[in-house]
This record gives C-alpha cells, structure tokens and sequence, in this order.
C-alpha cells in the first residue's frame, strides 16, 4: 500500500483523510428582504453550545457546535450584527430549506436569532459539519509534502461533487461557484457541495440567467460574456464549466491564469476558450 499510495509518509489528519477517501472508491429564489422572518425564528442557544472556532467565512466566523439535546456536531456560520444581511444570505436560506437531502449536498439544520439589544443581533445558519476541510486545503497540503493528489481521488472527488450538481440542476438550482474551496470533506470519506449563497433558482418561464457571478478563474465564459453585454445568457452546464476548473485544480494546486490579476483573467476567458 505505501508504494502505491506515498502520501502515508505524511501522518498529518488531512492524509489520513486523503487515505479515507482512497478507502472510499472502493468500498433559487428570487430576492424579498422580507423573506427571513426574525421573530419567528428560534434561540440558537436552546439547543446549540459553540466549542470550537473552525475559521472565517464570507459574513463572519464559524464555529463547531454541539447539539444540547442529543451531542450531535455541527457547524454554524455566524452573522453578526443581523443587519449585515443582504440577498446573498437569504438566496442561501431559501436554497437549503428548500432543497431535498442528498448525500452529496451538505446538510441544513436550521436558521436561529440570538437577539441582543447591544449589537443588534445574531443570524445562526446551521449546518452538517463538514471537519475534513475542503479540496483545496487537501490538495494544498499535498503539494506542500511535495506530492500530488491521487488521480483516482481527483476522481472520486469529481464524482461526488457531479453527484451534487445533478441533484441541484435536477432542482433547477445553479450554484454558479463550483470551486475548490465549496466543495468540503467528512472525515467518514464524504464529499459536500456547499456555499449557495450566489446560487439561482431556474423556474419554468426563466430556465436562463443572465447575471454575472462567482469566482473569475473558475467562471465559464457565458458567464463572464453577461458582465459584457446584457443579451447574453447560460444555463446549468456553466457549473460543468467550472467543476472542469476544478479538476484542474486539484491536478495542479491551482486553476489556469490564477497567477494573473483576477480582472484581467475576466477579460482572458471568453477569448482564450471562445
């Protein structure tokens, strides 16, 4: 096994993740600001303890916690204050209430209001707890140990995360910012989607978007082309799109053009590819 497998020389937890995995292949809505009824929201604190910081977010920290009830883990992004809430968060909401379970796709627990008359207020999104980091800290710390990530990982990667997509576009839902970084581990092997907050919603009379959003390296170039000029539209394949980057990603640490300013790269794209 180690000849075959040399990331065993490094013990850290994330190869021993990489070691799970490799076990493993064998074995929206449209905006309201009403939409998030505060006060019918329920105090985190009745049934959640915070234990641990796990890091930063796009709107603040997350953190471990632990279910009073019955010990089960999770983990919760904190908003704080609740004025800082804007269509993103909600987009994200409306998406995880909404959407079937699917073992691909992380988890939702539920939305909670701390209230407190001195800084305004707490939004709580809790969610499964995803303690293996995500494919970009894996590859990151393989490469670091002058190794690359297994093809047969990358695949089992891909695989999960197509799993995931097909569930959302199966919905009609776009994530629209497939990368590395939203794509999470469970320490059991399990890969999430996660992060809809610049997700969209495709209903019967609108199966197109024409907004411009995500993350420029990893953006198709029907993507970008709507930032250009307003005609353009694109459908569910740009996040096939942007998992295609991803696996590219996971090859070489990194995705094309990352070296180059990331608004430069918007305008590399749709020429380079188109």
């Amino acid at each position: 096994m180690g000849a075959r497998f040399p990331l065993m020389a490094c013990a850290s937890p994330i190869f021993q993740l990489a070691i799970v995995l490799m076990k493993s292949l064998f074995g929206l809505f449209p905006y309201n600001p009403n939409m998030i009824g505060l006060e019918s929201l329920a105090d985190p604190t009745d049934t959640w303890e915070i234990i641990d910081t796990i890091g930063k977010g796009t709107y603040g920290k997350v953190y471990k916690v632990s279910n009073k009830k019955d010990g089960s883990l999770a983990a919760v992004k904190i908003l704080d204050p609740v004025s800082d809430v804007d269509e993103e968060i909600e987009a994200e909401y409306n998406i995880l209430q909404s959407l079937p379970n699917h073992p691909n796709v992380v988890r939702f627990y539920g939305m909670y209001y701390k209230a407190d008359q001195y800084v305004g207020g707490q939004l709580w999104l809790v969610l499964e707890l995803c303690n293996g980091g995500s494919v970009t800290d894996l590859v990151k710390s393989i490469l670091k140990c002058g190794q690359r990530l297994d093809e047969a990982i990358i695949s089992y990667i891909l695989y999960g995360a197509l799993l995931g997509l097909q569930h959302l576009h199966n919905n009609r839902i776009i994530h629209r910012d497939v990368k590395g970084n939203n794509i999470l581990l469970t320490t059991e092997g399990g890969v999430k989607l996660v992060d809809f907050g610049v997700s969209a919603q495709l209903t019967s009379a609108r199966l197109r978007r024409n907004t411009s959003v995500g993350t420029p390296f990893w953006m198709a170039p029907e993507v970008i082309a709507c930032e250009q000029q307003y005609d353009y539209s694109y459908d569910v394949r740009c996040d096939v799109w942007s998992l295609g980057i991803t696996a590219i990603e996971l090859a070489d640490g990194d995705p094309p053009l990352s070296s180059m300013h990331p608004v430069k790269a918007l305008f590399k794209i749709p020429r380079r590819y188109c």
